[in-house]
């Protein structure tokens, strides 16, 4: 029977495979990082991880879930240890990683991660929670004080319930400490996302000491940041292949693609040399935020829900059709003209290379993981440029296409007939609106009240109402 990774067993590690090279022992407590799920690790650890290798050892992790023990269960029994598997039709890499010193359930102990920001050797905090993490009401834009958690946080921050309630908690501490500010780094698909999460954290703040939400406006940096890696959910398979591989059992396996991009706005204060590792430092991060959202992710989003109900698995089954290509073409010959100039990004170069990663088979990145949370995703992706083309007078139908496929998934049945489980924060909200409505009439008429996914503004307007109510009904 295969062991676990560990500290000791690092030595039964097959040659081939990367391992520490620096003394984990010395590797400092720098990043608190929320959100420790696959993107992270496939994604910023790594790269932390490289610095220890050149000898900066400030930047190890303290990770940290909010909801799941699942982060913790895998990685604590490990020493922080797993591997990663870097992979397309050419390359095939593994390495273990070592920037991970501690995992926090923050469920179970919500102090512990409080006194993490508040560590006086903690010199950055970064977040990957995901669209939904944010609790922000996708219509305004700004915090969703309705939300349960949301409430809580602005009524007490002793045991905090949001990721903007924790990290308020935290720097209230280091305030408290005499401790200097942090730099608070957002790493999800939202746009002007350190913006939103600045505001939520000091809208926080401010519920409780106006003194404090000026401290942290004034002295804790929230820069914007445009990340992309595709990385897939690990599956019980990357489990059993990585214990082939390595002859050691790794239940917090990670694989992706070998290509990576982390572009971060200009920040003040003390911060990783990430750009030693091709980390992109720049006074204006929206040209590559929007062509990532849009291009990429309103691709994913059109795969997810065109491929998820004609029952294809993945992404690079469903780019191996030829009508999947061409309609993902005609998708991006409608957003690409919504997208701001930059003469750092050639939209042509991009969109080729978007394709060349969709075709990686050894990603097999799942279309059901992609369309899970689509009510987060929507409002970010295509609803914006679907509003910018209307105002030009043109008309979007490929765009079209993908939101009513979107309120078909919501039905929870597949082409074939097939049920399945809708995995979406508004999911119930939805079932409630879409029950009894067969007539795909009444169903856009019922689902256009949604305001989180479809603002006033767009729902009202007769184009819209009558593009979507024709592609949904053929």
């Amino acid at each position: 029977m295969s062991g676990r990774l560990s500290e000791a067993s690092l030595r039964d590690v097959p040659r081939g495979v990367g391992r520490p090279a620096y003394d984990r022992a010395q590797l400092k407590r720098g990043v608190v990082h929320i959100g420790l799920g696959a993107f992270h690790r496939a994604h910023q650890a790594p790269l932390f991880d490289r610095l220890a290798e050149e000898g900066d050892l400030r930047w190890g992790v303290i990770g940290a879930s909010l909801r799941s023990t699942g982060a913790r269960d895998a990685l604590i029994p490990q020493q922080g240890l797993y591997s990663l598997f870097v992979e397309d039709q050419e390359r095939h890499e593994r390495s273990i990683i070592g920037s991970i010193l501690d995992v926090i359930a923050a469920r179970e102990e919500p102090r512990r991660l409080v006194e993490a920001i508040a560590d006086p050797e903690t010199r950055l905090a970064t977040v990957t929670v995901t669209e939904k993490g944010y609790r922000i009401d996708p219509a305004s834009g700004e915090l969703d004080e309705e939300d349960v958690g949301v409430r809580a946080d602005l009524a007490s921050l002793e045991e905090p319930s949001t990721m903007a309630g924790y990290l308020a908690s935290g720097l209230k501490l280091r305030r408290e400490r005499g401790l200097s500010p942090i730099a608070i780094l957002s790493c999800d698909n939202i746009s002007k996302n350190g913006t939103k999460l600045r505001e939520a954290v000091t809208r926080i703040a401010r519920a409780h000491d106006t003194d404090l939400a000026l401290w942290i406006e004034d002295n804790c940096p929230f820069p914007n940041s445009m990340v992309d890696r595709i990385v897939p959910a690990t599956s019980r398979e990357d489990i059993e292949r990585a214990r082939a591989e390595l002859g050691l059992i790794d239940q917090a396996s990670v694989r992706t693609e070998p290509f990576s991009q982390w572009v971060i706005e200009h920040f003040e204060g003390e911060r990783p040399e990430l750009e030693r590792h091709g980390v992109q430092f720049t006074s204006d991060v929206a040209p590559f935020e929007e062509a990532k959202l849009r291009l990429l992710n309103g691709a994913h989003s059109a795969m997810a829900y065109l491929g998820g109900l004609a029952g294809i698995d993945t992404v690079d089954a469903f780019i191996s059709k030829d009508w999947g290509v061409k309609f993902v073409r005609r998708l991006w010959s409608e957003l690409a003209p919504t997208l701001r100039g930059s003469a750092d990004l050639d939209l042509g170069d991009y969109q080729q290379m978007l394709l060349q990663r969709f075709a990686n088979p050894a990603l097999g990145h799942r279309l059901d993981q992609i369309a899970a949370d689509g009510s987060q995703k929507i409002p970010q992706r295509l609803v914006p440029p679907f509003e910018m083309l209307l105002e030009r007078n043109e008309e979007p139908r490929a765009i079209a296409l993908v939101i009513a496929a979107w309120i078909r998934w919501q039905l929870g049945r597949r082409d074939s007939g097939e049920m399945f489980k809708v995995d979406d924060p508004l999911g119930p909200a939805t079932a409630k609106l879409l029950k009894g409505a067969s007539d795909p009439k009444d169903q856009l008429r019922s689902i256009l009240t949604l305001r989180p996914v479809f603002p006033e503004r767009i729902a009202s307007d007769r184009r819209f109402q009558d593009l979507l109510a024709g592609l949904l009904k053929s």
